[in-house]
């Protein structure tokens, strides 16, 4: 069986690398997209959480937090109680920002000197952040204003501060979602065209009368895919670092580890397609129907919590969701084994579902 498997392996390989245009297509576009998107996506901020935490019981300090907390920008208010409990909130992205008033805050605006408040953000989501800080700066001008008008003389500073990206660098953020984006797309092209390339040329009877099981030709098409995509995921992430200069903080082996159960995933999805197609134009089209939803349900193109609840649940179901906080985290922050448990079962889950839809086709179409 062993031997077999391998045999198809090699086929699979060979007829995706001797092809001249495979090749070219494999390489090629996802690196011009990956230079194009990094510059081009962006991103719109609404319907967003703050966190507050406020020290200070005067007067001043209570306006401030009612002013943030009014803002029609922020449709939901986590009230902390100590400064520890910002990193958790950030990190775990309960909130895009976090106000920090400190303790003397109303003193030092009644003695006339420079009283200061932090404004922490999640550095993640650059292009939301950087919008964020502009209201925020709005906010801290209407303040100002009102409290001049009641006669209360001061100067107030509101300091900003990035997390996990200090200069809110948009390729940072973009950057790893391609990585994500663009391994998903290798590994549906790859698997969705193996099983229709055969009928398409006429040797998926070939197949038929050979002596390998149906599920040993599965495993065949699918570990070449597999292989293929890894290794364009690995082209990817070395292009962001070397290239574009994004920082890589995180193991390696969790990324890994984390891609190739998201990809078991994909290529359940891809050989599903593939497996339903007649021709190689109508599993590009099949790879392209579930490719675009993936994404725009991922939380690239706008946040999950900027969706309606019913779609926030069917996301639930799409593991570039879970694959996308992978990468980003490994990115940008070193996440430990633990978060990246979290994001990695759901992701096995749904790739159970895909493979074990995908064979039971797959059997079906063979007999």
């Amino acid at each position: 069986m062993i031997d077999r498997i391998r045999t198809l392996m090699i086929k699979e390989l060979l007829a995706v690398l001797r092809d001249k245009k495979s090749r070219f297509i494999l390489i090629i576009p996802p690196l011009v997209q990956l230079f194009v998107f990094s510059f081009a996506a962006t991103q719109e901020a609404r319907n967003l959480s703050l966190a507050i935490l406020n020290q200070d019981r005067g007067q001043a300090a209570l306006r401030l937090a009612v002013d943030f907390a009014a803002a029609p920008t922020f449709s939901r208010v986590v009230y902390l109680r100590r400064p520890a409990e910002i990193a958790a909130v950030i990190e775990n992205q309960e909130a895009i920002a976090a106000l920090w008033i400190p303790g003397d805050f109303s003193a030092d605006l009644r003695a006339g000197r420079g009283a200061q408040a932090s404004f922490i953000l999640d550095g993640r989501k650059t292009n939301t952040a950087q919008i964020v800080q502009g209201y925020a700066n709005r906010i801290m001008r209407a303040y100002l204003a009102d409290i001049n008008a009641d006669g209360m003389a001061g100067r107030v500073s509101l300091e900003p501060r990035n997390w996990f990206n200090p200069n809110l660098d948009f390729k940072w953020f973009t950057v790893p979602s391609l990585v994500c984006i663009l391994t998903t797309l290798i590994g549906l092209l790859v698997t969705g065209l193996s099983v229709a390339r055969e009928r398409e040329m006429g040797t998926f009877e070939q197949l038929l009368v050979s002596p390998l099981h149906p599920l040993e030709i599965l495993i065949g098409k699918a570990l070449p895919a597999l292989l293929v995509a890894i290794l364009e995921g690995t082209l990817i992430v070395l292009a962001a670092v070397w290239v574009l200069g994004v920082p890589l903080n995180g193991s390696l082996m969790l990324l890994y580890a984390g891609m190739a159960v998201f990809l078991a995933a994909i290529i359940g999805v891809g050989l599903f397609i593939s497996s339903l197609s007649m021709t190689q134009q109508q599993a590009v089209l099949g790879a392209f129907l579930f490719m675009v939803p993936a994404v725009i349900l991922s939380g690239f193109a706008s946040p999950i919590e900027n969706m309606p609840d019913w779609l926030q649940t069917v996301t639930y179901g799409n593991p570039l969701r879970y694959f996308m906080t992978i990468v980003r985290g490994v990115f940008l922050k070193d996440i430990p084994a633990s978060l990246v448990w979290e994001q990695t079962w759901p992701m096995a889950i749904i790739a159970l579902c895909t493979l074990s839809a995908a064979t039971w086709l797959f059997k079906r179409r063979m007999e």
